[in-house]
């Protein structure tokens, strides 16, 4: 099986929600399955289906991150330099708007671009890669072509 990259904090993250999910999410609904069972008729029980898929749900998640937190490999950006890598926060401008934007190049799983954390499989991470300070980045995005000049690597 391949490896999954991920920053610390990232797989510090999937811990925290596996852990909810083990010690408060399942126990609760396993009371609310009980309690919907003291109900009578299961077969039109609302409370007691709804529970049963809510639990569904809650034990394919806890598998899906017991998978990923077993394959996954952590990376310490900080013991890393040069080009853009995983794990580099990168500043770009954007060269038709003069906007800056930060990103740190993240694992898929712990990606989530309104907190600036870029998957690292985006056309924008893949366009990245092994640039530096300076460069200019050409990346196809579905809103088309868009130009960017790196300002910034930081491995932080």
């Amino acid at each position: 099986m391949e490896k999954i990259p991920m920053t610390r904090a990232g797989f510090v993250a999937l811990e925290a929600e596996l852990k909810n999910l083990k010690s408060v999410e399942r126990p609760a609904i396993i009371q609310a399955i009980a309690e919907a069972r003291e109900l009578g008729d299961l077969s039109e029980n609302a409370e007691y289906h709804s529970a049963r898929e809510k639990q569904s749900f809650i034990e394919g998640r806890i598998k899906e991150l017991e998978g990923i937190i077993g394959l996954a490999e952590v990376i310490d950006p900080t013991t890393m330099s040069g080009t853009i890598k995983f794990g580099a926060t990168v500043t770009l401008v954007d060269e038709d708007t003069d906007e800056e934007k930060t990103w740190q190049i993240v694992g898929e799983h712990e990606a989530n671009i309104e907190r600036g954390l870029l998957n690292i499989k985006s056309p924008i991470a893949r366009a990245l890669i092994g640039k530096d300070e300076g460069d200019s980045v050409e990346v196809r995005t579905p809103g088309g072509e868009k130009s960017y000049e790196v300002l910034k690597i930081q491995f932080i």
